[in-house]
């Protein structure tokens, strides 16, 4: 403990290797709290507000300790972020010989056979995909590492990724010929060889649950395991320690199937037509749904005669192609491998067709080109207690959101973690000199017709105000649009020239980029601006939020899980609805303060805040700024800046 004081002091390894590095208690506490927990193999949950320095409170114990280390983050930038600056830093500050290493899911890297077959086939869904493959092409031949986040001139979300990438069941191991230069293999060779590994929850649970030999494999000789942002691990760990089919799996199997066929059962006429047949029922299942997105109980698919017809025919095909792969699936490994996956898939629809498991809800989720069939258990609190009893290790989990006015106990009924120690540092930044909540008055409820359109008149003048430089964040994308085209439209009345930018005009980084850029940007967003975005100085001085975010209790999750907890004589709002509410508008009301030196307002417009008993409760979670519901006052704070 000694030495943390001294590297965390003013004339510490930090203070000398970080620039602006100042002293924290809350970090040097936590800092603390991680090492005791590393040492006792323990569990922590550790709540850090923002501006404590949470990552070099854990890092700096995490590199000392001499044993292997698994970070794991919530996002795939995070990842980048910790092992291309912070640990890098954390780690000549110290002067420790570690090792490090970078490892992601499969569908990051570029696999060469699929990127061979790729040129060779020449057909895909766009001309820019086509255009995009020479750029890919000549990234693999020249990369040390084939991850895909490092060509930045082709999209992230570009359908030609999928054509030269592999995914866990079609790739052939060690029967590849390209497999001694493969470059997941090569990733997971380094993560098994390095002190410190970087994953991230998806690949982490993803691997886990699987046994693929990537995390699993990883697992037996880690020392400690760090959840960065872990809030959000409940949500991803529950669908992982589900199941899931979709109709994008299946479009794939019989595109991979086409395409094997043609190179070595061209004389087997019925093959493609096998898997063509494929590729229209799993289309036509998701034409079943005339929605754009959204998630559906399986009760709800009553009201829609055409899915299980669809279904049907989806798994008749499906069995087919099965029995037609076996035939052919002698004459090449590829054939083989795609004979395999298509029995996967047909036992993975059944199962799910068949599903009776009171402890599990069986559900839909649709996107704009696919539909996901899932069945997620109910509570993942006693599988991953298995997880964590498995080995004698330390386990951090950490976060600036895990608790509701410092109770943690809704985190640790949902991971499990009953006994965990639990402890929470708050913001070392002066919210109540720089900045103000503001509740509009007035302001009618929330599920009324005409709400959005009353939050974007009780924010125009506060945008006026504070000079543009503003986040709208709305709890429903729906919500988002409308209030997108009210501003637009009000912008236009009253003359204001601020740019309006939209969630979906580009990439999050992208958006991002620009607002910064621009400097007086009015931002409108929905779920992915509400966390895990960092805009610092006075581009954003303003956070609007429409409503609480209290998920929709026709959520087919939300739904079962409140009706498992009213049904066992406890209350499904107090102990379920509000403490993830909380949670959630934490993280959003943290996007405004992110330097010592910001300032700005907070406009939470629900009325519910001064209406309803629970909102003293959710006011007692925020950082503690000054209140107002006066525009004036709101008016004022941006003049005296």
């Amino acid at each position: 403990m000694q030495q943390l004081d001294t590297i965390f002091s003013t004339d510490g390894a930090l203070a000398q290797a970080v620039e602006g590095f100042r002293v924290r208690e809350g970090q040097l506490e936590m800092a603390r709290a991680v090492a005791d927990a590393i040492e006792k193999n323990a569990v922590l949950i550790a709540e850090a507000g923002t501006g404590t320095g949470k990552t070099f409170a854990y890092l700096v114990p995490a590199l000392l300790s001499g044993g292997k280390v698994i970070i794991s983050t919530g996002t795939k930038t995070l990842q980048d972020q910790l092992f291309d600056r912070d640990i890098r830093v954390v780690r000549e500050a110290l002067k420790v010989p570690v090792t490090v290493a970078l490892l992601k899911g499969r569908s990051n890297y570029v696999c060469h056979y699929y990127l061979g077959r790729a040129q060779h086939e020449g057909r895909f869904p766009t001309r820019d995909d086509a255009r995009y493959l020479p750029i890919i092409a000549n990234f693999a031949k020249n990369s040390a590492t084939g991850d895909k986040s490092d060509v930045s001139d082709v999209p992230e979300n570009a359908a030609i990724w999928s054509y030269v990438t592999s995914t866990r069941e079609n790739c052939l191991g060690s029967e590849c010929e390209h497999y001694a230069k493969c470059f997941v293999m090569e990733a997971r060779k380094q993560a098994l060889a390095a002190d410190v590994v970087v994953v991230n929850h998806h690949l982490f649970f993803a691997d886990v649950v699987l046994r693929d030999e990537g995390v699993s494999e990883l697992l037996p000789a880690a020392n400690t395991i760090i959840f960065d942002e872990a809030h959000q691990l409940p949500e991803t760990a529950s669908l992982f320690f589900g199941q899931t089919v979709s109709t994008s799996q299946l479009i794939e199997l019989a595109r991979d199937t086409r395409i094997e066929a043609a190179a070595s059962a061209k004389d087997f006429a019925a093959l493609p037509e096998a898997a063509q047949a494929l590729d229209k029922a799993a289309r036509d299942l998701r034409l079943a749904f005339k929605e754009e997105s959204g998630r559906f109980p399986y009760q709800a698919l009553a009201r829609n005669r055409e899915f299980e017809p669809a279904l049907a025919t989806a798994c008749a095909k499906l069995d087919l192609l099965v029995a037609t792969l076996e035939t052919q699936a002698g004459r090449s490994e590829w054939l083989e491998k795609c004979w395999q996956l298509a029995q996967l898939l047909a036992a993975s629809v059944r199962r799910w067709r068949d599903h009776n498991d009171p402890d599990s809800v069986r559900w839909l989720e649709l996107f704009n080109h696919a539909l996901h069939m899932n069945a997620t258990p109910l509570s993942i609190a006693e599988v991953f207690q298995g997880q964590i009893n498995e080995h004698a290790r330390s386990w951090i989990f950490t976060s600036a959101t895990l608790s509701v006015g410092s109770d943690f106990n809704h985190y640790r009924a949902q991971m499990g973690l009953t006994d965990a120690n639990a402890q929470s540092w708050e913001s070392p930044f002066d919210y109540s000199a720089n900045a103000l909540l503001y509740v509009p008055k007035g302001m009618p409820e929330p599920n009324t017709p005409e709400y959005t359109r009353a939050v974007v008149a009780a924010a125009l003048p506060v945008i006026e105000a504070s000079g543009g430089r503003a986040f709208m964040l709305f709890t429903s994308l729906r919500a988002m649009r409308e209030g997108h085209q009210l501003l637009h439209e009000a912008f236009a009345q009253r003359g204001l020239e601020f740019p309006l930018l939209m969630q979906g005009e580009g990439s999050r980084t992208e958006l991002l980029e620009r607002f910064r850029r621009i400097g007086n940007a009015v931002l409108v967003g929905s779920q992915s601006f509400w966390e895990g975005v960092d805009v610092r100085g006075d581009a954003l001085s303003l956070v609007v939020i429409d409503k609480l975010p209290f998920a929709p209790p026709d959520d087919p999750l939300l739904a079962a899980r409140i009706e498992r907890i009213n049904r066992d004589g406890r209350n499904a709002f107090v102990e379920f609805q509000l403490p993830q509410a909380v949670i959630t508008l934490k993280q959003g009301a943290g996007r405004l303060i992110r330097d010592e030196t910001d300032r700005g307002v907070l406009m939470i417009c629900d009325p519910r805040l001064f209406t309803k008993g629970y909102g003293r409760r959710i006011l007692r979670s925020l950082p503690s700024m000054k209140g107002t519901r006066d525009v004036a006052e709101v008016i004022a704070f941006f003049e005296r800046e």
